[in-house]
């Protein structure tokens, strides 16, 4: 049986007159948590990840989330690092996102967060109108890119985006104008295009962040394979270098008058 553990998230404040409570919380909050608790806890692609379970207690409000062990010790040592250096830049994406919403709950609410693991002597980080965890503007920079994979959604009723499956990052979806899904007239679904998109990259990691990418343009992307292509360029091979070279000297001299 799979060993479970938990990550326990404390929120401590009031409601008017009232301390924080479950009774006064609002379920709009609970959401929102949970949202943010699944991206601290699994930042990447989500479809394998294991199930977690939860439950809220008093104290003023407690967050309880049970899932496997191992993710719950990978988390214990983020927040140690969070902890010690007062800094969320050297974050992934999703999870840094996680503790800044947390900090912007924390900001308007006036509430602290509590957050810490199951283990013993778990690590644990604070949050709360005083501190600052909020990644560095200046480190995300403006980027082109281009992605290559198949549509597997594409659409919107207020806010439109294509969605395309990639080998690279998974499921990466772009803001696409509504006027140039009217335009397209062919079904692109399950069709594999390239999709040139402007977003925003780490300048010192590399790392996109895919919550940024808008549509530029659509890529016809049709990979095949060219024998013509291939033969002619053995042919030059051929009449150049290739055609002057003996075989078994050449063999011999890979070999280094070593014979087998």
């Amino acid at each position: 049986m799979e060993k479970i553990g938990f990550i326990e998230i404390k929120i401590t404040g009031s409601k008017g007159n009232l301390d924080l409570s479950p009774d006064n919380y609002d379920i709009r909050e609970v959401i929102a948590i949970l949202e943010n608790a699944e991206n601290l806890l699994f930042p990447g692609d989500k479809r394998d990840r294991p199930t977690i379970s939860y439950k809220i207690e008093e104290g003023s409000v407690k967050h309880i989330l049970k899932t496997s062990i191992q993710y719950i010790i990978g988390f214990n040592a983020i927040i140690g690092q969070v902890n010690q250096v007062q800094n969320i830049d050297f974050l992934d994406i999703s999870t840094a996102k996680a503790f800044e919403n947390i900090q912007a709950i924390a900001s308007k609410r006036n509430y602290t967060f509590s957050i810490k693991t199951s283990l013993i002597n778990s690590h644990e980080v604070n949050v709360d109108r005083t501190t600052d965890f909020i990644r560095t503007e200046a480190i995300w920079a403006d980027a082109e890119f281009y992605f290559y994979g198949k549509v597997t959604n594409a659409g919107g009723k207020d806010k439109a985006n294509i969605h395309v499956f990639t080998e690279e990052l998974g499921t990466v979806r772009v803001q696409t104008p509504i006027s140039f899904l009217e335009r397209y007239d062919e079904n692109m679904l399950y069709k594999t295009f390239g999709i040139r998109a402007t977003g925003k990259q780490h300048s010192e990691t590399g790392e996109i962040d895919t919550s940024t990418l808008k549509f530029i343009e659509l890529v016809d992307y049709q990979p095949t394979y060219d024998e013509k292509y291939l033969k002619n360029l053995r042919d030059k091979a051929k009449k150049s270098w290739l055609g002057n070279i003996n075989p078994d000297t050449w063999l011999k001299d890979i070999r280094g008058g070593f014979d087998a």
